[in-house]
């Protein structure tokens, strides 16, 4: 076969796997040069009264009230922090092991899983107390909630499943078992759908919560470990965060398929999506925030890595401001217990 052929049969590989050739150049040179300042400049930073040096875990946003819940799983500790002030107005404690928090704002609730004790927490945000744990299978992780049909799907990681949480009795009602450790859940409103990512097995299982039946399971090609996950529910896009083989992965929640992959910093975990931005942020463990912007339903490009503290691995984006709100429990190498914020530089900055 000569050079020519080889040539375009790798092109028309490309295009049908969803690159294109200005795609993957871009990704390679974002990547080996990174872009720093130029898209995230760190602006502030919250002091939060936990031990220092202990792993942090995920962050959520209650847009209604301006709060950020920070969990602080080494700690068993969750902070409610005001993003007017930047202060902590709460510190929840004995939430061992607490990895997961989301937010049930039309009913004024707060769900944590509790991996330690293999508990989900209810936390009244009116009274701002734990008001009751519920017992779940092994290693609850990620927690989705789905406010139409008054549920919250936790990810139990190790029990190999998910567990139903109607709001209503803050009770398990059902657990769906699989064959894989289940990665992050997400719920799409438009199709009211549940997405949950089956690591293991390198595919996304789709629930349907009127039934709480499995009805369908989708390959996600390359993407080995898929764990974190974030939507565009507009244009019909998952974002993955592939762990075992650092790609974030592009699917398409109307055909079920995977479009395009990208290089990610070593030790991505949690992935954000701002849709105000279109931008898609990966949190990774080896010290950086990769960056991508979603161009349009087909096209994406990586704009850089920026650098960041060694072991931060989970963010939230602030969709008001477009601020990043990035936990580290270390700073310059040193045991640290404190929120970073970034700010998106304005054109004008530049």
């Amino acid at each position: 076969m000569t050079k020519k052929i080889v040539l375009v049969v790798l092109c028309q590989f490309l295009v049908a796997a969803g690159f294109t050739l200005a795609q993957t150049s871009t990704a390679a040179v974002a990547l080996a040069s990174g872009a720093g300042s130029e898209l995230l400049k760190e602006v502030g930073s919250i002091e939060v009264p936990g031990p220092k040096g202990q792993r942090f875990d995920y962050l959520v946003i209650d847009d209604q009230r301006q709060l950020l819940f920070s969990t602080h799983l080494g700690a068993g500790l969750l902070y409610v922090v005001d993003l007017k002030t930047l202060k902590v107005l709460k510190t929840f404690e004995d939430l061992p092991g607490i990895e997961g928090v989301e937010i049930a704002s039309d009913i004024r609730k707060a769900y944590t899983s509790n991996w330690k004790e293999n508990k989900i927490g209810v936390i009244d945000l009116g009274q701002m107390k734990v008001i009751k744990k519920i017992p779940t299978e092994a290693k609850p992780d990620g927690l989705t909630y789905a406010p139409e049909f008054h549920k919250v799907y936790v990810s139990d990681e190790r029990g190999h499943a998910e567990a139903v949480v109607d709001t209503n009795k803050d009770e398990v009602t059902t657990t769906l078992h699989f064959a894989s450790e289940t990665g992050n859940p997400r719920y799409d409103p438009v199709s009211k759908r549940v997405y949950v990512n089956l690591q293991d097995k390198n595919v996304i299982a789709e629930i349907d919560p009127a039934t709480d039946k499995v009805v369908g399971e989708y390959s996600v090609g390359k993407c080995r470990g898929n764990h974190g996950m974030a939507l565009d529910t507009e244009l019909r896009l998952a974002f993955l965060s592939c762990e075992e083989n650092d790609l974030m992965t592009v699917f398409r929640l109307d055909s079920h398929k995977p479009i395009a992959y990208f290089p990610q910093f070593k030790g991505g975990d949690v992935i954000a999506y701002d849709p105000g931005l279109k931008r898609i942020y990966v949190a990774c463990y080896e010290g950086a925030i990769s960056v991508f912007q979603l161009d349009d339903a087909t096209h994406v490009h990586k704009l850089g890595d920026v650098p960041v503290q060694k072991k931060v691995h989970s963010l939230a984006v602030d969709l008001k401001t477009h601020r990043l709100y990035v936990p580290e429990q270390e700073h310059n190498g040193a045991p640290a217990a404190r929120i970073t914020i970034y700010d998106v530089p304005s054109p004008e900055a530049k």
